[in-house]
């Protein structure tokens, strides 16, 4: 159980140093990834170097305010009355996170540091449906009574994230607290709306605790976050400050094999501002939930961990609402003492 648990929360950890999901906020998108913060949310592993391979996926659509929020700098400021706006979205981001657990406890607990260097695709699908003549930003006219399609796609590098946390453990109790931070360095264009990058700096604090008893194999686990947004200063877009809290129940059968369910719950506290915000405060949320499995086994002496999540959302306000999956591998680096 003691090693399942520590390929578990190889994953837990590494993941949050998120990336690209489908959000209220500039363009719908925010860097934390939904999700990423369930099974075995609170437990540090012991001290080490740990590499997480993740492969995010994510189809989802949108229509009235918020497919005109996504498009709208393909669309312009179009109003209901003058067209109809739909959007589906499709991405694809595989995120290596390479984490560190130092040797020296600090508080008394686990200290951690990690980075994370996003690549992936993205495409965004924009139907208009104009009820009365429409103008384009670039130019381009609609009729009345007449449809236009916008594809737009990228294959691109995202923003790198750090990390940084520090978890305790107290019998069947552990939690943690930590910190990621969005470096907006990543290849950016403000005419397209499937960038992977964000071109603005944002700070998430999350904390998480995870009840195991390693007896029973029943395992509960809960992280809530806040997501605070600095402005972009090519749109002068500023995005408002986002609440976040994840969940799992989970029966490990045994040491190599884990099922159970996992959710979360987004909610935008304050609305975006800006002169770029052209919708107004534009505020959000959105529901999902869905399985969660996990499978763990060794190759030599090393133990890997994979883990397979699918999430369905619902009761989306003002973003897009689709599918999640989550496909990931972890493996120490450096096997701890001990284990």
């Amino acid at each position: 159980m003691r090693r399942g648990a520590l390929s578990l929360a190889v994953l837990g950890l590494g993941i949050t140093a998120a990336c690209q999901d489908v959000l209220a906020a500039e363009n719908a998108t925010g860097f934390y990834l939904l999700g990423s913060k369930t099974a075995m949310a609170g437990f540090v592993p012991p001290p080490g170097t740990y590499m997480i391979d993740m492969n995010y996926l994510y189809s989802g659509d949108a229509s009235g305010a918020a497919a005109r929020g996504i498009a709208l700098r393909e669309t312009g400021a179009l109003l209901a009355a003058q067209a109809d706006v739909t959007v589906d979205a499709n991405a694809y981001i595989n995120l290596p996170v390479a984490l560190w657990i130092a040797p020296e406890k600090v508080f008394g607990g686990n200290v951690g540091f990690g980075i994370m260097a996003p690549v992936g695709h993205k495409s965004v699908d924009v139907g208009i449906d104009a009820f009365a003549q429409v103008t384009l930003p670039n130019g381009t006219v609609i009729n009345a009574n007449r449809s236009l399609e916008i594809d737009d796609s990228t294959t691109k590098f995202g923003d790198p994230v750090l990390n940084a946390l520090i978890g305790w453990h107290e019998g069947n109790w552990h939690w943690t607290v930590g910190a990621l931070l969005n470096v907006p360095i990543g290849p950016w264009e403000s005419d397209s709306i499937s960038n992977i990058s964000f071109n603005r700096w944002g700070l998430d604090t999350t904390g998480a605790i995870t009840w195991l008893d390693p007896k029973l194999g029943h395992e509960v686990s809960v992280a809530a976050g806040f997501t605070f947004n600095g402005e972009n200063p090519d749109t002068d877009y500023k995005t408002g400050t986002e609440f976040h809290v994840e969940w799992a129940l989970i029966q490990h059968f045994s040491k190599t094999f884990t099922f159970g369910l996992a959710g979360y719950h987004y909610q935008q506290l304050t609305g975006d501002s800006g002169s770029g915000a052209r919708f107004g405060p534009f505020e959000g949320r959105v529901t999902a939930l869905g399985p969660i499995l996990t499978y763990s086994f060794t190759v030599g002496k090393i133990p890997v961990s994979t883990q397979v999540e699918w999430l369905h959302e619902f009761d989306a306000k003002n973003r897009l609402e689709g599918n999640m999956g989550m496909i990931n591998i972890s493996m120490p680096l450096s096997v701890p003492r001990g284990q």
